[in-house]
This record gives C-alpha cells, sequence and structure tokens, in this order.
C-alpha cells in the first residue's frame, strides 16, 4: 500500500491567541501539507433563531459543513481534501475504503475519486439489519452506485480497517495502485480537514463578532472531533467541543478521540493537550450505531419544520438530538452562544423513510 509523510508542521503550538495574524499564521502552517481542493469553502456559520426561542438557554448557531458541495456535501469532504492529495502523491490509481451501508464516507469518498479520476473500491459493513430491503440499495448505497464505485457488503463485527488492507492487497497483486483510506478518514491526514475547519470557524467567528463558547457534533470515527479540538487548542481560542457519540460509551469514546489527537498533534509537530480537552456525551446512542432513536426523530422533525433544515438519521440526528438534550438539561449557561457543526449525511434520510412518513 502506498503512504505519504509530508512532513512536520512545526510551531504551530507556540502561537498566540486571539489575533488574526495568530488564525494567519496557522493556515500557513497548514499549507505545507498537500492537498487538493475539493469543498466549497468556508461553509455557512448560521443562526437558529426558531430552534433557540423554542428551547430557551444558550444563543444557537450551526456552521453548515452539510454544504462543502461534494455529492450533497458533508464533513468527510474536508478530511478528503487532504487524503486524496496524499494519495495523488503517491502515485495512486485507486482508493479503498469502508464504512457501514449507509456511509456517508464512503459516498464522498466515490465522488471523489470521480473529480480526480481514480477507481474506487469499498466495503460496506451490514451494521444495521432491521430497516428493511431498501435499505441497501437507497440513499447512500444509489450514491455509490452512480459514482461508480465498485463494492462488496461484510457482516457486522469484523475488523473493516483489516479488510480494506486485504483488499489493498489483491489490487496490488494484480498490478494496480491502491491507496487505503480508514473508515470515516479518520487518522492524522483526515483529521487535518477539522483543524483547517477550527481555524476558519474562529475567523468566521471573528469577522462576526461572536464570541462561541461550544462547538457540538456528532462523534463517530473520531476525525472531526480530534481535527477541531487540535486546531482549537493551537490558537488558544478557549472554545470547548462536545462530541455526541453515536456508537461508543462515553469513556471509550473519550479515550478513542484523545488517542487520534495525540497522533494529529505528532503529525502537527505540536505539544500534547491534556486528556480533559476531549469530552463526549454518550447519552443519546440508542440501541446502537445506525439504531432509530425516538430523540433521533424529534431532533430531525424539529429542525427542519423550525429551521428549514436536513440532518441524518445516523450522525447529525443524533448529535442534535444531544444538543437540544443539554439544552433542556441546563448544560449551558444563558447567554452562551453554542455552535452545532453540521456534519450533514441527509442522503440517508430515504434509508429510514419509514421513521418519517406519516
Amino acid at each position: 500500500m502506498l503512504t505519504y509523510n509530508p512532513g512536520s508542521l512545526g510551531g504551530v503550538a507556540a502561537l498566540a491567541s486571539g489575533s488574526r495574524d495568530t488564525i494567519e499564521e496557522a493556515h500557513m502552517q497548514l499549507a505545507r501539507f498537500p492537498r487538493v481542493r475539493l469543498a466549497h469553502l468556508p461553509t455557512p456559520l448560521e443562526a437558529m433563531p426558531n430552534l433557540g426561542r423554542l428551547l430557551g438557554g444558550p444563543t444557537l448557531y450551526v456552521k453548515r459543513d452539510d454544504c462543502t458541495g461534494l455529492a450533497t456535501g458533508g464533513n468527510k469532504t474536508r478530511k478528503l481534501e487532504f487524503l486524496m492529495a496524499e494519495a495523488l502523491q503517491c502515485g495512486a490509481d485507486t482508493v479503498v475504503t469502508q464504512g457501514a451501508t449507509q456511509s456517508n464516507h464512503v459516498r464522498q469518498t466515490a465522488a471523489a475519486a470521480c473529480r480526480l479520476g481514480l477507481t474506487c473500491e469499498v466495503l460496506l459493513e451490514r451494521r444495521v439489519t432491521t430497516m428493511g430491503p431498501g435499505y441497501e440499495t437507497t440513499g447512500n448505497v444509489l450514491l455509490d452506485e452512480l459514482f461508480g464505485a465498485r463494492h462488496e457488503f461484510r457482516p457486522a463485527g469484523g475488523d473493516m480497517n483489516a479488510e480494506a488492507e486485504a483488499l489493498a492487497n489483491a489490487i496490488s497483486a494484480r498490478g494496480g495502485r491502491p491507496y487505503v483510506i480508514p473508515g470515516g478518514g479518520s487518522n492524522p491526514v483526515g483529521a487535518l480537514g477539522y483543524v483547517q475547519c477550527a481555524l476558519e470557524l474562529v475567523s468566521q467567528a471573528t469577522d462576526t463578532g461572536i464570541p462561541i463558547d461550544w462547538v457540538v457534533h456528532a462523534t463517530g470515527s473520531t476525525g472531526t472531533q480530534a481535527g477541531l479540538v487540535a486546531g482549537l487548542q493551537a490558537i488558544n481560542s478557549g472554545i470547548r467541543v462536545m462530541g455526541i457519540s453515536v456508537k461508543a460509551p462515553r469513556a471509550e469514546q473519550e479515550a478513542n478521540v484523545y488517542r487520534l489527537l495525540e497522533r494529529v498533534n505528532q503529525h502537527l509537530g505540536a505539544p500534547s493537550v491534556a486528556p480533559g480537552a476531549v469530552m463526549v456525551n454518550s447519552d443519546y446512542v440508542g440501541p446502537g450505531y445506525g439504531q432509530p432513536t425516538p430523540e433521533m426523530v424529534e431532533a430531525v422533525t424539529l429542525v427542519a419544520r423550525h429551521e428549514g433544515l436536513l440532518l441524518d438519521p445516523v450522525y447529525s440526528g443524533k448529535g442534535m438530538a444531544g444538543l437540544i438534550g443539554l439544552v433542556r438539561q441546563g448544560f449551558f449557561e444563558p447567554g452562551q452562544n453554542v455552535v452545532f457543526l453540521h456534519t450533514g449525511g441527509s442522503a440517508a434520510l430515504f434509508a429510514y423513510e419509514s421513521l418519517f412518513v406519516g
């Protein structure tokens, strides 16, 4: 398999707090890493006044990473800008990745491969088997097919990254040049996309005069949260990040995020941060990954009807359920500004049609 090491991003941890020069210097340091432009950036930072009035409590905003543009958008596009650049640097002709049946990551990877003239081969894990036969043919799977990705299904519970490596070995054996992207694009290279997002968000907040107190988002494969925390810590922003777990218990998810955060900081040439920088709430997972919950259905419906925004049933729906629950519990202080990072995924709604029709 192909790998590429672009070197260290030294000096990012030494940046002073709060100034535009600090943010600009961090952007310049990130520019040392190879990147291809796939996303529509910056994504909007918008108020959610109707939902805020409905819930009371803090002032709510949404960072619209559902608007990244590639294949209906989503957070994986930011990661793929760095991952696909590394694949091209390595001379790959094929990208190999894996995810759950309705994987947003697989859909965006397949589209990125089309954009860059690469073949895409994917493995889909049958983590959800209770949503009917259409679950494996509609939503993201339909888009995977449209983008020409070659896919195979695997039963739940296996080591999917190991399966992807095995597939890559088979491609190599027949003369191909595969580049393996882990599930969710969540490794130190992919997480650079959310280091960049952290800088973008702080720049927007500075330009609009919005002092952000919290960022809340769905956390699964850990790359989004690890990148955000790394970026926000690097510029001493003081913004706290709360990940709403979509699959793992709190302690396990916090450990997983922190492990990747340490690797991201090593990749950046930055020092470690305290484990307390990683915060996860796992009260909204429900029966398991991709399994519906009443709170998720309520969140998707409330945001659609009060803000005209589409969430997804697997990630952003549960992430928003967590935000709504925390507001109702009084977790946030009155007057605080809370940003929900919308990670996209609305194409998966069609695979969960029965939950919302009627």
